[in-house]
């Protein structure tokens, strides 16, 4: 009977954290943030490993049980263990740029060392609860509530790991006081209390777990939003392509992979042909649906990659990566130009234009994005006089007169 009413009573928030688990959507980016702060959790880590090896040293001395010495000396090998693990991830994730996969691998690993340190932390207790020593059993009980409480305000964000460990430590503890409550022979009021006191752990871990479920919604909310804002600060509100801020950052990581590679950056200055025009008869949600399309077929174009980026009106940027001579960059620019200079059909109206391209090649012309925009701009510059649908690289001259103008 008491077995079946704890079942019911721990189903219910079980279920609904379950339900918040599968319900909310979560980025890449905030999955691998809410795992990268796990790894910086080494003061509460090392401070429960140090109050359990010094509880159970106490317990140990005082009682000679060989299984409280054991467990004690486990757990204080499996804190050192986690305390290594925390130091190796850090160390890898300054060194690279870890991908999910890698965070999902990391997440195992460290998921491992919490069930093992609370599946000790479980066992220490049933032993104690299982000897009748009263102050023994405060500080068994304590260390339980002490490791609860730490686990929930610490890893709440990943509630998989959280509950687990969470129910590794108390279950054992609840049953634990549960049993020694049978015993009938041990005083007035000894089995009152001890059902009491299984009572007050069994609510206390339910009360826990609808923390849980509220963290995690916070949690989870709360860096989808700042995620959101910051993709807002980085992307073209119209077309959603990179403005310049993300345009900068991307540009700094081609740079370093086309270094490694011993290759070369084009950087394609685009400018399109007539648009003007188009803004004047058709009016500006026309050309607005002009800029979307022409988004959509430059990201068609280009490589995963690469990046295209609008920098504001009718003017574009791709950065194409892993250039080996300059004819690669040409081909990718007559792609352009003809993928670009196809009819548009929108707003049952047939739209025709064109695009000019000015290239400028990194490390040739220089390593500063500005530098190598303001040289691509007078290739492009250059690309206008000569007519429409024509791309011209920079040249020497251009990367002086770019020069001057940048200083």
């Amino acid at each position: 009977m008491k077995r079946s009413w704890l079942i019911k009573m721990t189903r219910a928030p079980v279920g609904a954290l379950s339900r918040v688990i599968m319900s909310l959507p979560m980025p890449d980016a905030v999955y691998c943030e809410l795992v990268t702060a796990l790894f910086h959790m080494r003061l509460p880590i090392a401070g429960m490993g140090i109050l359990f090896g010094l509880a159970g040293m106490t317990v140990y001395m005082e009682n000679g049980v060989v299984v409280i010495g054991l467990v004690t000396a486990a757990a204080v090998v499996v804190t050192i263990a986690r305390l290594i693990l925390l130091t190796a991830y850090r160390r890898e994730a300054h060194r690279t740029v870890l991908t999910v996969e890698r965070v999902r691998q990391w997440e195992r690993r460290y998921a491992m060392g919490s069930y093992a340190f609370a599946a000790l932390l479980g066992a220490f207790s049933a032993t104690v609860l299982a000897m009748h020593s009263p102050l023994d059993h405060l500080v068994a009980v304590s260390l339980i509530f002490t490791f609860g409480a730490g686990i929930v305000s610490r890893i709440g964000g990943r509630p998989r790991i959280c509950v687990i460990s969470l129910l590794l430590a108390t279950v054992p503890t609840i049953t634990a006081l549960a049993l020694h409550a049978r015993n009938r022979d041990a005083g007035p009021m000894h089995t009152e209390y001890f059902v009491i006191e299984a009572l007050l752990v069994a609510v206390v871990t339910l009360l826990s777990l609808e923390s849980v479920r509220h963290l995690y919604r916070s949690d989870v909310e709360r860096l989808i939003a700042k995620h959101d804002l910051a993709d807002l600060v980085r992307q073209d509100a119209l077309t959603g392509l990179p403005n310049r801020l993300l345009l900068r950052e991307r540009f700094q990581n081609s740079l370093s992979v086309t270094a490694s590679k011993d290759s070369q950056l084009a950087v394609h200055f685009l400018d399109l042909d007539g648009f003007k025009i188009i803004n004047d008869r058709h009016g500006h949600p026309m050309g607005d649906a002009v800029l979307r399309e022409v988004s959509v077929r430059l990201r068609s174009i280009v490589r995963s990659v690469d990046t295209v980026a609008r920098i504001g009106g009718d003017e574009f940027i791709v950065v194409q990566e892993g250039v080996q001579h300059e004819g690669e960059a040409e081909m990718l620019a007559r792609r352009i130009i003809k993928q670009l200079s196809a009819p548009y059909r929108l707003m049952d109206e047939t739209i025709s234009i064109s695009v000019s391209i000015g290239i400028a090649m990194a490390p040739r012309h220089g390593v500063d994005l500005e530098h190598l925009t303001a040289c691509a701009d007078a290739a492009l510059y250059r690309s206008k006089r000569g007519g429409k649908a024509q791309l011209y690289f920079c040249t020497q001259e251009d990367v002086a007169n770019a020069g001057r103008a940048v200083a």
